[in-house]
């Protein structure tokens, strides 16, 4: 017999956050925590620097967004990478950011 599938109640609220890119997190970095959060290609709107590599981060390429967990600092604290750049940040320090 085939399985019935499931429907989403009507009234369930649903959550923006997860589907946009998911709950920040939490890693540690150049002596201190950082949330991380990633980013899809299609929530990439505009062009950015990653602090790994000085190079590009290009518009609609996913990424991750990093920010201070401690709460110093706002917007202007966030620094956006390639997923690669901060998979492998341990093995090359940025230039010029963080250290």
């Amino acid at each position: 017999m085939p399985r019935a599938n499931r429907r989403r109640r009507d009234d369930a609220p649903l959550d923006l956050g997860r589907v946009s890119g998911g709950i920040p997190s939490r890693q540690q970095y150049a002596g201190g925590d950082w949330f991380v959060r990633s980013v899809t290609g299609a929530g990439a709107s505009r062009a950015y620097r990653c602090p790994g590599c000085q190079q590009e981060v290009g518009v609609g390429l996913p990424h991750v967004v990093v920010w201070p967990a401690d709460g110093v600092g706002g917007v202007e604290s966030r620094r956006h990478w390639h997923s690669g750049c901060w998979t492998n940040r341990h093995t090359r320090p940025p230039i010029g950011s963080y250290r």
